[in-house]
């Protein structure tokens, strides 16, 4: 009985070891006290003005930043709060920091809301380290209800690094500045392709977070202010952001993601793939609208080497889709591929909010002899 006993002690000892050497699954939800949700101790607090550099519960802030309660506010101004009741206003110069444990050359996005509550050149700025840092204009809004949500990756260069947002700005008014309402973080896979694809992460399905409580998607930010792209394959580069959709709460046209061309010719996407030169390729895919009131026209332009594509797509809100496709022959060993909607379009019974057409399953392969 006791060598018995003895080998099953040896197999759970074995086990446990094995367990202990697995690695941690990725990381994703929101950072610690994320939503602001967990509230500031009364002493430290002055009405709205948070008193000391921990006095928001997980986070360290620096300069004027007020703790806010979403809805009207005194003096006639109202702050939209999409991701819960409180969040935070960023005054002249402050900052909201968090040291994040990370894993050392992995991909991450952050996702947060963000919104301006004065003046219309309001700047929130994001870093995790000099090199690692972008400036997110909030003039531009996307929606009407004004608590738009944006992506921005980044590179961890080490195992911990402080994630920063920053208002970069100084107005007359110290208190103005952007609000901030939810931050969370995501762990992005390397983006790969599948058997009979050269295009990685075709169908988007790899991408930031989406907050369990948002039905608005992920506006991620242009090539200049992402060097590390919060979808992983492609580039943003375009003047406006693009948007990241699930299919939670949007029709696309397969699988769990895709993207909205929200902004017409200043809202493009892009991606480098490798070819051989002088070699015939077909490029297809798919172009639909997220079934969010959006009707139309909703033309895509596609590029590729030399060859381009003008794809009609007549939209009646209903969520449907065609696909498209055409021949390209490469000139180098690396060919851009490049999307944008042709026109501008805002949702039928919401005029402030814009949208567009969705652009999913991106497809590129060898053309047969």
């Amino acid at each position: 009985m006791a060598p018995l006993l003895y080998q099953l002690a040896l197999f759970l000892s074995a086990a446990s070891a094995a367990l202990s050497l697995s690695p941690p699954p990725p990381l994703e939800g929101l950072l610690a006290n994320g939503n602001f949700e967990e509230q500031p101790s009364p002493k430290d607090l002055r009405k709205t003005v948070l008193l000391g550099p921990h006095a928001l519960p997980k986070w360290e802030i620096s300069g004027l930043v007020q703790y806010i309660s979403g809805g009207p506010q005194p003096g006639g101004m109202y702050f939209p709060v999409a991701h819960g009741v409180h969040a935070v206003r960023l005054g002249n110069l402050a900052t909201v920091s968090q040291t994040v444990p990370l894993k050392k050359g992995a991909l991450y996005a952050l996702t947060f809301g963000a919104s301006r509550t004065c003046a219309q050149e309001e700047v929130l700025r994001v870093s995790v380290s000099p090199e690692q840092t972008g400036d997110l204009p909030l003039h531009t809004l996307y929606s009407s209800y004004g608590g738009d949500t944006y992506g921005w990756g980044f590179r961890a260069t080490a195992d911990s690094m402080r994630v920063v947002f920053h208002n970069p700005g100084k107005q007359e008014d110290a208190s103005c500045g952007p609000l901030l309402d939810a931050v969370a973080i995501k762990e992005l896979a390397p983006p790969t392709m599948v058997r009979g694809n050269l295009v990685k992460n075709s169908g988007f399905e790899e991408g930031p977070h989406l907050l369990h409580n948002s039905s608005h998607g992920v506006l991620l930010p242009p090539k200049p202010l992402d060097l590390n792209s919060p979808l992983p394959g492609w580039i943003i580069e375009s003047l406006k952001a693009v948007k990241f959709i699930d299919s939670a709460h949007f029709n696309v046209p397969a699988g769990k993601a895709a993207v909205e061309l929200v902004a017409g010719r200043e809202s493009a996407i892009a991606q480098v793939v490798r070819t051989v030169p002088n070699r015939a390729y077909k490029l297809s895919f798919s172009v639909g609208d997220a079934r969010n009131d959006c009707h139309g026209s909703m033309m895509v332009e596609a590029f590729a080497a030399k060859a381009a594509m003008k794809a009609p797509f007549k939209s009646e809100g209903k969520g449907k889709f065609e696909t498209y496709a055409f021949e390209f022959t490469a000139v180098s060993n690396r060919t851009r591929l490049t999307f944008f909607s042709s026109f501008y379009h805002t949702r039928v019974h919401d005029y402030g909010t814009l949208c567009g057409p969705v652009l999913d399953e991106v497809r590129v392969f060898p053309k047969l002899k």
